[in-house]
């Protein structure tokens, strides 16, 4: 067998994991942006229906080209994440995610009882436009701009907010200022990650951004550790292979994932990647190979 048709083999199987992962790992970031700057949100499950819908019906409706109705999709979450976020984002810690939670549950009857998305039953026969590159392209934009955007002025804010927010506001932060535009900047991405993800399963409903989704988006970024970008991305990477190398177990598959999920928040609970215990433990082996 040759290396193509290796790859085609390869690629028809676990071309859904794959794409699944990429679209994760968007996800993973858009909530790290909003955790960067001490924000407990649950709205970025809402936020991703949205840009999910919106895409969806620029294409289906109007026949947008896609990268028109991708960005719409990006812009209006974040337009709706603006308008809510400047009320909502005066509460902080689990007062924050309980509000946050509403607004994703009032989107997702909104959608339910709105004929234009197809009520309870969704959105059906959405064009099956994404590529493997537009993940790619599309990850790895997002990835360049929250880089430099970690080592600008606005990533040293954060940083500063999330350390102590009262401190940082007497040291002249805009605080309120800094919070709605990590609020704004992780509804885009999650926007964007929601029109790419609608244009390849070809079908969307209302019960895919509910709840559980923002639980699991919440979970990815948590799991790899929210200290720096690589931590949302091996955390998104993780969770979305392991129904995969999981399936075996069928009925105890569930149970796996759940137990490995708690050791990981007892043992390790900066996440995965954790960067200072790293370099501490590659010290510790350093001095015993010096010893």
């Amino acid at each position: 067998m040759g290396f193509m048709e290796w790859w085609d083999g390869f690629w028809a199987t676990y071309n859904t994991v794959i794409f699944s992962i990429g679209v994760n790992a968007m996800l993973a970031l858009s909530i790290y942006v909003t955790l960067s700057c001490g924000l407990l949100s649950l709205a970025n499950a809402a936020f991703m229906g949205i840009g999910a819908y919106t895409a969806s019906l620029l294409t289906m409706q109007f026949e947008m080209p896609f990268p028109i109705a991708l960005a719409a999709g990006g812009l209006l979450p974040s337009l709706v994440a603006l308008v809510i976020g400047i009320p909502t984002l005066r509460l902080s810690g689990v007062y924050l995610a309980m509000a946050t939670l509403g607004f994703g549950e009032v989107v997702r009857v909104i959608v339910l009882n709105l004929d234009i998305t197809g009520g309870p039953m969704g959105l059906n026969g959405v064009p099956p436009i994404t590529e493997w590159w537009h993940i790619v392209l599309l990850l790895g934009v997002t990835i360049y701009v929250l880089a430099r955007l970690r080592r600008s002025k606005i990533g040293r804010a954060f940083e500063a907010i999330k350390e102590d927010e009262i401190a940082a506001r007497l040291m002249g932060v805009n605080v309120a200022g800094y919070k709605l535009l990590a609020f704004v900047i992780g509804a885009a991405i999650a926007g964007v990650a929601g029109g790419l993800n609608a244009h390849f399963t070809f079908t969307i409903g209302p019960n895919n951004y509910g709840f559980e989704n923002a639980v699991d988006i919440l979970t990815m970024a948590v799991f790899g550790g929210t200290s720096n970008l690589i931590g949302p991305m091996i955390g998104s990477t993780i969770l979305s292979l392991l129904p995969e190398v999981l399936r075996h177990f069928k009925d105890f598959r569930l149970a796996i994932n759940g137990l490995i999920l708690i050791l990981v928040v007892l043992y390790l609970p900066k996440g995965i990647w954790d960067p200072r215990r790293i370099r501490a433990f590659l010290g510790r082996n350093a001095e015993k190979k010096v010893k």
